[in-house]
């Protein structure tokens, strides 16, 4: 072992030291949590793209990575278009080549059984599967607004815990060194475990001995299919938080009735098909990360089976703390991994300020819904692994490049195109890097876009750029300079419409002034514009004491937002805000804003207007620079308004066709 490597252990002794589970040993305490982001085919078989996706993760050094919801039972249990199915013709090959590829990155090869239950049939959230003429099998008949679920046939039910056995063996053959059995978040196992949903009168329904029947049977099924020693993990909730569902005492017994069968207990809440509770058992920036661990400590009092935890964990000092107070045996990590898979490389080398933090936006998620992949709004390579797989040679040229603009997109770019060669100038017109990432990180809950600045501004100093603060860059700078190769990301300017009146009256206020200089605004404050930068303002301004409102002329608020992060960003604006929707302002007053909703006109008061109607790149300017050099590349908002998202992903593919 390495001096390095040998220091960085002692920072994390705990995280970083081995544990058995069944007939594995773990090098740390580390698991990539399951994660399934599409990348499967029609036929529920596993892809290239999505075998080079777990890949990265073992090689960042992960102990074990596991894949997320393969389907045991594919004809009532798949609940989203790309999903693995165990019991599909052919897909023995991708199992088996995804295994040793996990293996060859040096980790264990984990994979999720899952059945969606009555979700299968049902509209789900996240999936926009035909599902005519499907039917949905539940614990019990009930009528949902998504439509109707039949109660499961005992038939059937034997016959999914037949495909519960028959599933592990398949991955067992295939090289996988453990399963995990998914019985939380709502699908399968938690329908039947919860007193809400399960109104059975047969053994599988009553007490929570009988509700808890189906699973402890499939259990002893994929037990009996993968011998005594084989590793079987299963994912319980802590607490359904439900009203009247699985309360912590129950889980707490559930717990121990699994205790004897299972070698690892992953200890996750809430349900998938609830937005807001979504939001929570995938914690957003809402919630203090690790906000589920408690559930796992409370759990591991009351079995002797190894307790993992999950909780939006990414710190590796935070999760030395819960390994080394008994809080759990080992952490599990998801998004997180998305954001940097090399988290555990860096906590076993003392770099743990380069981790790239995870923003928790969902748009990982949201990517899955739209185009069956995914991606990170920090991490550019994530969604990309399989192109990245072999790196990338070194520039068959040194170019001198410029970089106009210190945002995300110039940090990102500098950082790429010097560690590929290049002698790279960042010139940036402020006194200092990170652009917008200053107003956005400024909200109370967005303490992560501040650490990304922050990770990147060290490795723009450790990839050697030039940077260049205070200047501005005019055409005459470019023609001086005479680069090989411009990159312009000069970000975009804020949208003050001339045609409303009143718009330049003293109590009118920049949306990035009000977000960064909070102490200037009055105790009423008009926001408008109910977008993504409105909506998460009037959050802020909210908890700082003020009394707040949106106008928006749209009919709902931050409507551009990915459901998922909108299913926990809507109840914190409904408890910052009074929104009114189909609302435009037609004048701006000393006393508030005239405004006009349903052909009536009324005034809203205000000590403060925040003007928060979005952005204008300024594409003259982005021209007269362009123009001056014929290897150009134009990035971010001044490319097209957009996303944190899209200035990393443009600045690192702009880098690398330097």
């Amino acid at each position: 072992m390495s001096a390095q490597s040998f220091e960085g252990k002692c920072r994390y002794p705990n995280l970083l030291s081995p544990i058995r589970i069944g007939n594995i040993k773990l090098k740390n305490r580390i698991i990539a949590a399951p994660t399934s982001p599409g990348m499967i085919d029609t036929q529920g078989h596993m892809t290239y793209a999505m075998q080079a996706y777990l890949e990265r993760k073992a090689k960042g050094g992960a102990a074990v990575v596991t894949y997320g919801e393969s389907i045991v039972h594919s004809l009532t249990g798949k609940q989203h278009n790309m999903q693995l199915q165990l019991d599909s013709y052919g897909n023995r090959q991708g199992l088996k080549e995804c295994a040793e590829a996990i293996h060859r990155a040096g980790a264990y090869a984990n994979i999720q059984l899952s059945h969606g239950g009555k979700y299968a049939g049902l509209a789900s959230v996240g999936g926009d599967e035909d599902k005519e003429g499907k039917i949905a099998y539940g614990p019990s008949h009930e009528i949902t607004p998504a439509g109707e679920v039949q109660e499961m046939p005992r038939e059937l039910i034997y016959e999914i815990i037949e495909s519960y056995g028959k599933g592990a063996a398949l991955v067992k053959d295939c090289g996988f060194d453990m399963v995990q059995v998914h019985a939380a978040h709502g699908w399968l196992f938690s329908q039947f475990l919860s007193p809400v949903m399960n109104r059975r009168t047969d053994e599988f329904g009553g007490s929570l001995e009988n509700r808890a029947r189906f699973l402890l049977m499939s259990l002893d099924a994929i037990r009996k299919a993968v011998g005594p020693r084989f590793p079987i993990e299963i994912r319980l909730s802590g607490d359904d938080m439900m009203a009247n569902g699985l309360d912590e005492k129950a889980c707490i017994e559930v717990a121990k009735m699994v205790d004897d069968k299972v070698d690892l207990i992953n200890v996750s809440c809430g349900n998938h098909e609830d937005p807001e509770m979504f939001c929570r058992t995938h914690p957003s920036a809402f919630w203090p990360r690790g906000v589920n661990v408690y559930l796992a400590a409370g759990i591991k009092k009351y079995v002797k089976t190894p307790v993992a935890c999950v909780g939006s964990l990414n710190d590796p000092a935070q999760m030395e703390h819960i390994i080394a107070s008994g809080q759990a045996d080992i952490v599990e990590i998801g998004r997180a991994l998305l954001a940097d898979p090399y988290i555990p490389y860096k906590a076993m080398h003392d770099q743990a300020d380069d981790i790239t933090p995870c923003l928790r936006c969902y748009e990982c998620f949201g990517e899955i819904v739209k185009s069956e992949t995914t991606k990170c709004t920090v991490n550019p390579i994530t969604g990309h692994e399989l192109e990245e797989k072999y790196g990338h040679p070194a520039a068959l040229k040194k170019k001198k490049v410029l970089i106009v603009g210190g945002g995300p997109g110039g940090m990102e770019a500098a950082i790429v195109a010097a560690k590929r060669g290049h002698e790279v100038t960042l010139a940036e017109k402020s006194g200092k890097l990170g652009g917008n990432l200053h107003p956005a990180g400024a909200a109370y809950f967005k303490e992560d876009i501040v650490k990304f600045c922050h990770v990147l501004e060290k490795r723009v100093e450790r990839a050697g750029v030039q940077v260049q603060l205070n200047t501005e860059v005019t055409p005459d700078f470019v023609k001086s300079f005479d680069p090989d190769a411009l990159i312009v990301a000069v970000g975009a300017k804020e949208w003050k419409p001339g045609f409303i009146k009143g718009i330049d009256l003293p109590n009118v206020v920049m949306a990035i002034q009000a977000e960064l200089h909070p102490e200037q605004l009055g105790h009423r404050i008009v926001i408008m514009g109910g977008g993504l930068v409105g909506g998460e303002a009037a959050i802020s301004f909210h908890h700082e004491g003020h009394d707040v409102t949106i106008v928006e002329m749209k009919d709902k608020i931050a409507g551009e937002v990915n459901s998922f992060y909108r299913g926990g960003l809507m109840p914190q604006i409904e408890k910052a805000a009074a929104c009114y929707v189909n609302t435009t302002v037609k004048e701006i007053l000393p006393e508030g804003v005239r405004v006009e909703r349903d052909g009536k006109e009324f005034i809203i008061n205000a000590d403060t207007v925040v003007c928060a109607l979005g952005f204008r790149a300024d594409y003259d300017f982005v021209d007269s620079l362009t123009a001056l050099v014929d290897e150009n590349y134009v990035i971010g908002d001044c490319r097209n308004v957009g996303m944190i998202y899209h200035a990393v992903s443009q600045a690192y593919n702009a880098a690398m066709q330097l």
